[in-house]
Parts: structure tokens; C-alpha cells; sequence
């Protein structure tokens, strides 16, 4: 957990092709991705460096080429490339004198009426618009793990939304879980399809441990296949520990050695209990210990040499 105190947002934005102070980047109350939940988003993490000096994004390209496929489901247009938007984000880390660990938040969205569309539900004849922000944060699940329950609300199947893109009107589900959890006294959810089966928490993705192999819901179910979890099963394979994809029931959890959850908020957090139910000795096992040093190596500069491509260096301090 973060123990100092850090502002909630940076001092600058990138607002609608331009760099703008953060408080003057507004929108109108008749936005249409406010009104209809029409607007794409990702998560892109910069860490400090192993060595100081620098920032590193962590697999902004792999990010933006979600956002852009995503954009284009939601028929949302952006003038930029994969390239553009990194250097983009890079810029506004430099204009904000960034020096710790950052969360940012890219923002694409469905903006207004142009002249000539009937008012209403709809993807096209609407203005796109573009905002990118950013706030210092740090680890903010304990190190120890959490707990948590299996939620009430059942995951939507992907042909009534598109659970594989990052659409913000979909996220009405994620939010009513993590609620019906955090009122019960536990620190997140996990979904299930209207199968029973597990697909994933509120923000991350699921992994349980048995006899010292990795097992994960497989990327064609009804759950968002995250960047941390290619880069876990990645690493994974690196350091010789096997993983199968294949459907988890809630059996499999309550009877797993270990599980942990993968996100690029909460990067590698263990899961100490599932309902009331301890797993494993109830604290963090091996196999999710050695993983997440693994992944806290890679995204500080620290890592293989194999996966340098996927760190961006931002020089500290203003541009």
C-alpha cells in the first residue's frame, strides 16, 4: 500500500489534441458516452526504474493495439497510431515532472450529435474524442493477500457485450460485484458465467495453483484475456512452470494449493480465501510468490533480456 500522501490526478491532461491543465479538460452533460456508456478505455501502468532515472510503460504498444481494436468496435475514429498515442503518453509523464509509479488512463469516446442525427441510442453520425490522464499510484491490494467472494451477478456473455474489449458501459457489471463483495466484508469478486463457470474478479484475471501448475480460465470465454495474464503465462513458461487453460468451476478454487489474481492495477495479488473458505494454508504459496518477484523484476527494467521490447523509457522530470 502507498503511504504518502499523492495528489488524485496530475497536473496536466491530453484533452481533444491538445495538452490541457487537468481541470479545465471538461465535457458536456449530453456527451454521448456518458449518456450511453458508448466510450473504450485501457490501463497502462509506468513504474520507476530498477536503476532510477527513468519511468518504464509497460507494454504500452500491447495496450494501445487493444484500445484501437477496441475503438473500432464502438466505430470510434482516432487520428493516431500505436506509435503516436506512446508518444503521446510519454509526453504528457514528461509535462506532469512524473517521478513514482503512475496509472494512466486513455479514454476514447463518443462525444456529440453531428448535424443531422436523430437523438438516441446509436454508433454512427456521433463526433469521437480522445483524453488521456494519469495519477501517481503505488500497490494498493496488501502484500499478504485478500479475500474474496464469489459474487450474485453473473458474467454477460460476450454476444450481449463485448467482454473482450474494454467498453465502459460493460463495467456496470464489474462495479455491481465489487460493491455486493465490499459490503459483505470481502476486497473483491469473483464472476461466474451463467454456467457456473469461473471467468474472472471485478478487474483482473483468475489463476489457481495445483500440484505446482498454473491453471486459468481459457482467453474464449466470457472474460477479458489481460495483458498481465499473457505476461504471467509468459513468464511462467520462462521459468519452467506449466499452466493449462481450461475451465474452473468453484471447486477448483476452494480446493486449489494457490490463487491469485492478475491485472494491470493490482499486478500479481494472492488470494487468501474464496467465501469463506482458506486456500491452501491461507496465506501467499510459492508458485504466486515466484511469480510475482518475477513480474516486479520485468516491469522495473530488472527482468530476461527478452522482454526489454516490452518496457518504455520515459525520462524523469518535465520535457
Amino acid at each position: 500500500m502507498t503511504t504518502q500522501a499523492e495528489p488524485a490526478v496530475a497536473a496536466t491532461a491530453y484533452h481533444q489534441g491538445a495538452f490541457v491543465p487537468f481541470t479545465e479538460a471538461a465535457l458536456p452533460l449530453t456527451t454521448q458516452a456518458l449518456q450511453y456508456g458508448t466510450g473504450v478505455f485501457e490501463g497502462i501502468r509506468a513504474h520507476a526504474s530498477a536503476d532510477g532515472g527513468r519511468l518504464l510503460l509497460f507494454r504500452a504498444h500491447d495496450h494501445y493495439e487493444r484500445f484501437l481494436r477496441s475503438c473500432r468496435l464502438l466505430r470510434i475514429e482516432t487520428p493516431h497510431t500505436v506509435d503516436e498515442l506512446v508518444e503521446i503518453t510519454c509526453e504528457l509523464l514528461q509535462r506532469n515532472g512524473t517521478t513514482t509509479d503512475t496509472y494512466l488512463r486513455p479514454l476514447g469516446y463518443k462525444l456529440a450529435l453531428l448535424p443531422g442525427t436523430r437523438p438516441g441510442v446509436g454508433l454512427s453520425g456521433i463526433s469521437d474524442a480522445l483524453s488521456i490522464t494519469g495519477f501517481p499510484m503505488g500497490a494498493y491490494t496488501p502484500p499478504g493477500g485478500i479475500r474474496c467472494t464469489v459474487s450474485s451477478w453473473v458474467r454477460p456473455r460476450s454476444a450481449a457485450i463485448p467482454i473482450h474489449a474494454k467498453v465502459t458501459g460493460g463495467y456496470v457489471n464489474n462495479a455491481l460485484a465489487a460493491d455486493e463483495a465490499r459490503a459483505a466484508g470481502y476486497d473483491d469478486a469473483i464472476l461466474l458465467d451463467g454456467r457456473g463457470r469461473v471467468c474472472e474478479a471485478s478487474t483482473a484475471n483468475v489463476f489457481a495453483v495445483r500440484a505446482g501448475r498454473l491453471l486459468t480460465p481459457p482467453a474464449t470465454a466470457d472474460l477479458l484475456p489481460g495483458i498481465t495474464r499473457d505476461t504471467v503465462l509468459t513468464l511462467a513458461a520462462d521459468h519452467g512452470i506449466e499452466a493449462d487453460e481450461d475451465e474452473l468451476d468453484v471447486s477448483d478454487l476452494h480446493g486449489a494449493d494457490e490463487v491469485f489474481l492478475t491485472g494491470t492495477g493490482i499486478g500479481i495479488t494472492p488470494v487468501n480465501e474464496v467465501s469463506g473458505h482458506p486456500i491452501g494454508a491461507g496465506e501467499p504459496g510459492p508458485i504466486t510468490r515466484s511469480i510475482a518477484r518475477h513480474y516486479a523484476r520485468t516491469i522495473r527494467g530488472g527482468g530476461d533480456p527478452q522482454h526489454q521490447h516490452w518496457l518504455t523509457p520515459v525520462r524523469i522530470g518535465r520535457g
